[in-house]
């Protein structure tokens, strides 16, 4: 019964975070874009001036299409609000199909991963323009779990289990401040976020490196009473909405203005639909301190 819980939950967060659908326009129905997760995988033609957006959610589960529906309904409201042709989005889970993507579109917008956002923004030279607070996503705080250990000093030098190692400079420079490096741990790598906890449940790590949404599921697994955090990181921004240099400057000032709207004015039920709890104008001054502490 856990194990089918998670998932759902699991399946919620990815889809919560799916693809921007091709949108209706003008009354004529517009292909919806497709979601791919290969990297180099084809892109589907969008309608002439579609706007390009991208979505990349790592560590997501799940098929964006299933969610489809809901999707074209949030994306059409972001459509008629910006007096956009079409859309086509596309949401991917990984940075190698994002990047195809970016090469094969001229991109507009993207909703990231934090990591993904820093470690992109050297090269893409995309500016801030909001941020999107999503249900059960993720990402916004990580903790160090463990059965037996009782703070960070009974963790170093043991196994650690996570789903979230594949990104070095982000763990040990953002996540971690600088202060504990993963070279202090024996690290056991996993694939998916019940698969890291499972493995301090099993004995198979002393401890675990796991955010807010697997930190959530823990009163609802068997077992799992006896797992407590022993340490946490601070509290990280929202993942970021950012313009490419692709989309003009009336463009995106006025996406950038329309984005607290999406969410109002009938827009409210297809928010809620895909999960979104927040999503709001901002600008880089907000992730300045991931900025800087990831640039060190």
């Amino acid at each position: 019964m856990y194990l089918i819980s998670l998932r759902v939950v699991l399946l919620v967060v990815a889809l919560a975070v799916a693809p921007v659908s091709a949108v209706r326009a003008a009354g004529a129905p517009v292909s919806a874009a497709r979601a791919a997760d290969a990297p180099g995988a084809p892109d589907a033609p969008g309608a002439p001036g579609a706007v390009p957006i991208l979505v990349l959610k790592e560590h997501g589960v799940g098929s964006p299409a299933l969610a489809q529906p809901y999707l074209d309904r949030f994306v059409t409201s972001a459509a008629q609000k910006n007096q956009w042709a079409s859309a086509k989005g596309q949401y991917v889970t990984n940075r190698a199909s994002a990047e195809a993507f970016i090469s094969s579109q001229q991109v507009h917008y993207a909703i990231l991963s934090l990591g993904a956002f820093l470690a992109f923004q050297d090269k893409y030279h995309y500016d801030v323009i909001g941020q999107v607070a999503v249900k059960l996503a993720g990402g916004r705080r990580y903790y160090l779990i463990s059965k037996s250990a009782t703070d960070l000093a009974g963790c170093r030098g043991k196994a650690l289990a996570s789903d979230h190692t594949d990104d070095v400079p982000f763990i040990e420079k953002v996540v971690f401040a600088g202060a504990i490096k993963l070279g202090d741990f024996q690290l056991v790598q996993t694939q998916r976020p019940l698969q890291t906890i499972t493995k301090v449940l099993s004995g198979g790590a002393v401890c675990a490196l796991i955010d807010d949404a697997q930190l959530a599921e823990l009163p609802h697994l068997e077992g799992a009473q006896d797992i407590s955090p022993v340490w946490k990181s601070e509290e990280l921004p929202p993942m970021p909405v950012v313009a490419f240099p692709s989309a003009s400057k009336a463009e995106r000032q006025r996406f950038q203005e329309s984005l607290p709207e999406l969410c109002r004015d009938g827009g409210e039920s297809a928010c809620a639909e895909v999960g979104i709890v927040d999503l709001k104008a901002t600008g880089e001054a907000d992730y300045q301190a991931v900025i800087k502490a990831y640039a060190k």
